[in-house]
């Protein structure tokens, strides 16, 4: 099965370029390793309605299995990525998001403060990762190697209910 996959980059200081995008190749590499495709990969502005419309619009496209959000999901007052998440799934899927925070939690305490979420629109998963490096990394090597399987389950889950 090939998985394709759109990565969204949610930072305001990289969108201005105030700060360098070090979660790109990080991603890619990831991506790579685990023989899955980036087709995409923009950076936007922490703006909720921003985000919501670019997710509406990317679950709308036939070739992508996958968005992922990188960043936005702290207790910043700009971070409003879940939020934007949650308007746009039909379906939460909380074991990833509690997984993602579980497997960071043996690294680094503040992993607690992580509010992303993951969840379904029609056949396209949405999954929201931290946006450092390390955060992108780490959720990637526990995320990646079941991306197959999740795809393959939100597929036949689909199209059992048409």
């Amino acid at each position: 099965m090939v998985i394709g996959v759109a990565a969204l980059m949610i930072s305001n200081k990289i969108f201005s370029g105030q700060e360098p995008d070090t979660g790109r190749n990080i991603l890619e590499d990831a991506l790579t390793n685990h023989q899955i495709t980036l087709l995409s990969y923009e950076v936007l502005p922490d703006e909720r309605e921003v985000i919501v419309k670019r997710l509406q619009s990317l679950c709308q496209n036939e070739t992508l299995s996958v968005v992922l959000t990188l960043g936005g999901t702290g207790v910043r007052p700009t971070d409003c990525v879940p939020e934007a998440t949650r308007e746009v799934i039909d379906k939460e899927i909380p074991g990833i998001a509690e997984a993602m925070r579980a497997e960071s939690l043996k690294k680094v305490r503040t992993a607690m403060l992580s509010r992303g979420m993951a969840g379904m629109k029609n056949k396209t998963l949405i999954i929201n990762f931290p946006g450092s490096a390390k955060g992108i990394q780490d959720n990637g090597a526990l995320i990646f190697p079941l991306l197959d399987h999740m795809v393959h389950k939100i597929g036949k889950a689909e199209s059992r209910t048409n």
